[in-house]
């Protein structure tokens, strides 16, 4: 079981290059187009686009399947979206404006669309940092909290996605519909649990305060009972006297 899972993983991590590796041999034989440059930095941000995707889906497939195994996945996914998400910053400072700084920052001034790309960088190079395991042990509870970051993320490369878009937008629009869909779900199962939760700490008190009163009300009768005996011998005796 274990060579097989190790398999699995392996043949995952493979399978992950294989963008990297067509777009190498798309170079190599010139086949980007009439503007390589721009055929390069789109299609590694496409990609690193699509990777953040699926780390996302990872917990619904998990949720449904029940598989704890895919933990390992998420992970490994999440590192392939920065990876291509760093070639794609490279290509557009190395390739793209060839390491002219102050065409870079006047570009960046200009194009609000890119402060999202910025910002979706950040929180995923956060995210790599903090992926070991000593990292989230080191972190604690606030891991979770940090981690919970990818869905600003999954947001800001949208915007930035749709904003450098001039012309086709079935892309951007597709890409949306997943996160709205991934999303989704995860509003649903909080909501269930949220609904689960509500519906438990009821029927605890219930249980705890029934009894209870039942107690109280037994003991009273029971003192009723008791004390009813002594007030007609009192009474019985006060008569006689008289």
């Amino acid at each position: 079981m274990t060579f097989r899972f190790n398999n699995l993983y392996s043949l995952t991590l493979a399978v992950c290059l294989i963008p990297l590796l067509w777009l190498l041999i798309d170079t190599a034989f010139d086949n980007l187009g009439p503007n390589p440059i721009q055929a390069l930095h789109i299609r590694l941000g496409d990609w690193s686009l699509r990777f953040l995707w699926l780390t996302l889906a990872i917990t619904p497939i998990q949720t449904v399947t029940k598989w704890r195994g895919m933990t390992e996945y998420r992970q490994l996914l999440g590192l392939y979206a920065f990876f291509y998400a760093t070639l794609h910053l490279l290509a557009y400072l190395l390739v793209d404006h060839a390491q002219v700084w102050s065409i870079i920052a006047i570009d960046i001034i200009e194009s609000q669309y890119i402060w999202f790309g910025v910002l979706t960088y950040i929180i995923i190079f956060l995210l790599a940092l903090t992926s070991p395991k000593w990292a989230k042990k080191r972190m604690g509870k606030n891991w979770k909290k940090l981690h919970r970051y990818i869905y600003l993320a999954a947001g800001a490369v949208i915007i930035h996605y749709y904003w450098q878009l001039k012309g086709n937008m079935a892309e951007p629009l597709f890409y949306l519909i997943i996160i709205c869909l991934l999303m989704g779900f995860r509003v649903l199962v909080w909501v269930k649990n949220r609904q689960l939760t509500r519906l438990m700490i009821p029927t605890g008190q219930r249980v705890l305060v029934v009894p209870v009163k039942q107690f109280v009300m037994t003991e009273t009768i029971r003192e009723q009972q008791v004390n009813e005996p002594d007030r007609l011998d009192e009474s019985g005796n006060q008569h006689q006297h008289i």
